[in-house]
């Protein structure tokens, strides 16, 4: 499987709580972290849920 980095850019303050559930689903709390995740569609559809909130490169 592919490996793809995910960064929390933006903050969750203001958000939904699916959206901040999914932030920490993902394993992200602090703004600037880094978290490697295989690629897959499960991973890209939660990524796909908070897409403004992250940005995402492959590693």
């Amino acid at each position: 499987m592919a490996k793809i980095k995910v960064t929390k850019v933006k903050s969750a303050i203001n958000r939904t709580q699916n959206q901040k559930r999914t932030l920490e689903a993902l394993g992200l709390r602090k703004i600037g972290q880094v978290i490697e995740h295989e690629n897959t569609p499960n991973i890209m559809g939660m990524i796909s849920k908070v897409s403004h909130l992250v940005s995402v490169e492959e590693a």
